[in-house]
């Protein structure tokens, strides 16, 4: 099962149209046009509704219709990985149940944001999780969005669960992929969710990356993916150095404002975002477009 999850896998945003507001509508048409444009740029598989998909302002219909567009757009031809954390169990619980219902197939789950629960409390949080709902589940470890940090130590834990198969390491910590590899075994599923290091943490052994980069520069950063998953470091590092501008730019704000102002640049998307995100500053825009440049994306 590692195998289908590994590699290049884009965190899509989800397209909105309409400017800036507090319900700025979604934006389905845009968001099949979006997949298309990853399948045919060799993305390896479709990340919906996680953080850069704006999951935190999706109201749970929305939420749930973004996951049904994806898989039924997608139609088998990639995996999909439905976003479906949350800080209340039941929600995540529910989101879940929905996603496996949709046809998703696996669902990643973010750390319990805002509450800062124990290990002890996000280890019981996952299990509940595991245990309600049978699909493949993704662990999320994104400590400078959720305050709490998954450690090693309970993610091995976590891994005895049969369905949970892997986990998104987001501390740009390069050094727990050999503590979670040998925790872990040889099947467990080793993602980073930090583009800037992602070569370093592939080339140390780790699966992929769930990447922002990945929605301006798809193909690019597959290549990258399969050079890096190979062990050809140099031919790895050259791309890597391609693209570390977006890597850089696509956080000068917060994600995924940055990300949303390159796709329309790139006459993919509108300029819709939902509050409290706001349109990137004009002040930005020369750089993520000279980071777009550098990419050879535009």
């Amino acid at each position: 099962m590692k195998d289908m999850f590994s590699g290049c896998l884009v965190a899509i945003i989800t397209p909105m149209q309409g400017g800036v507001a507090p319900d700025t509508p979604l934006d389905l048409k845009a968001l099949a046009h979006l997949v298309e444009f990853h399948i045919d740029n060799g993305s390896d598989g479709i990340v919906a509704v996680g953080t850069t998909g704006e999951s935190a302002t999706l109201m749970p219909d929305e939420h749930c219709r973004v996951i049904k567009q994806v898989v039924d757009v997608v139609n088998g031809r990639v995996p999909v990985i439905a976003g479906t954390g949350a800080n209340s169990t039941i929600e995540a619980i529910e989101l879940t149940a929905y996603a496996q219902q949709a046809g998703a197939d696996a669902c990643l789950l973010v750390t319990p944001y805002y509450n800062k629960p124990t290990q002890a409390g996000m280890y019981a949080h996952f299990k509940v999780i595991a245990e309600s709902v049978s699909i493949p589940q993704i662990l999320y470890n994104v400590p400078g969005r959720t305050a709490c940090d998954l450690l090693p130590a309970t993610v091995s834990r976590l891994a005895q669960l049969d369905n949970i198969i892997g986990v998104k390491e987001a501390t740009g910590e390069v050094g727990r992929v050999g503590t979670l590899r040998a925790t872990c075994g040889e099947d467990f599923l080793l993602l980073s969710g930090d583009d800037e290091t992602a070569c370093d943490f592939m080339l140390m052994g780790g699966d992929g990356v769930i990447s922002v980069t990945a929605n301006v520069a798809p193909a690019t950063m597959h290549e990258l993916c399969r050079l890096a998953r190979a062990g050809n470091r140099d031919a790895a590092k050259a791309l890597d150095t391609k693209l570390l501008g977006l890597h850089q730019s696509l956080f000068l704000e917060s994600n995924p404002i940055p990300t949303k102002w390159a796709m329309q640049r790139l006459g993919l998307i509108g300029n819709g975002i939902r509050l409290p995100m706001t349109w990137l500053s004009a002040e930005f825009h020369a750089r993520v477009e000279a980071a777009m440049q550098q990419a050879e994306v535009i």
